[in-house]
């Protein structure tokens, strides 16, 4: 099932729009709570917004946004939205953080070669087999547990941090928390280009029990999800 970004987080508000266009309207760059999915929005007029506002995107009555114009990738945002995007994750991961606990307890083998938490920084095979045999002696409850229990590993949250900005970047091949980037421009609601795979987990909101060999490939022609 695919799923859709009901809020995102502003990384830099363009009150005029982009220098160059014809139709000047303030224009915001956002960065999806859910899926971490960039996007370019149009606001509705005489309406402001400052960055690591929270705005609504989804599909019942918007009080800011008019109109989703496209998905953006990284090399799309402005100088200050990409400059924005670290804080901005930081933000999501503090105010999910049970949500991605819940992701290391549960994350299972891509394939026969490799496990999705050997795809984290600092992680690989060497600290696989520790990290899932202190899960299975008690599941982690906060990302404070698992840095006590797993002092050799660099700071898990700084751990999803690096591999969510290498995902945003499309430096990846498999995809554990990013919706698949784009690879050309959108054209925004109405006559829009469908881009991107599924989000790659299903058991939740956010991620599934990653035991089954879903993980998102950005080789694959999985296109058809929106937003």
């Amino acid at each position: 099932m695919f799923r859709k970004e009901e809020y995102a987080l502003v990384l830099d508000f363009l009150p005029h729009g982009k220098a160059g266009e014809g139709k000047q309207e303030p224009v915001a760059q956002v960065l999806g709570e859910s899926f971490f999915t960039l996007l370019e929005v149009a606001l509705k007029p005489n309406i402001s917004v400052n960055i690591f506002d929270r705005v609504y995107i989804g599909k019942d009555v918007r009080d800011k946004v008019e109109r989703i114009r496209s998905r953006l990738t990284y090399k799309d945002l402005t100088n200050v939205g990409q400059q924005e995007v670290e804080k901005t994750v930081r933000k999501i991961l503090t105010s999910h953080e049970q949500e991605y606990v819940g992701f290391l307890n549960r994350a299972g083998s891509i394939n026969i070669r490799i496990h999705s938490l050997e795809l984290l920084p600092g992680v690989g095979k060497k600290n696989l087999e520790s990290f899932i045999s202190e899960r299975e002696k008690t599941p982690f409850v906060s990302f404070e547990d698992i840095n006590n229990r797993m002092p050799h590993l660099q700071q898990v949250e700084e751990i999803i941090l690096h591999r969510i900005i290498q995902e945003l970047k499309a430096e990846e091949k498999y995809y554990l928390f990013v919706k698949i980037p784009p690879k050309e421009e959108g054209e925004g609601e109405g006559g829009e280009r469908r881009f991107g795979g599924e989000r790659r987990f299903s058991s939740d909101r956010r991620f599934g029990d990653g035991n089954r060999s879903n993980y998102g490939d950005r080789n694959r022609n999985s296109y058809g999800n929106k937003y």
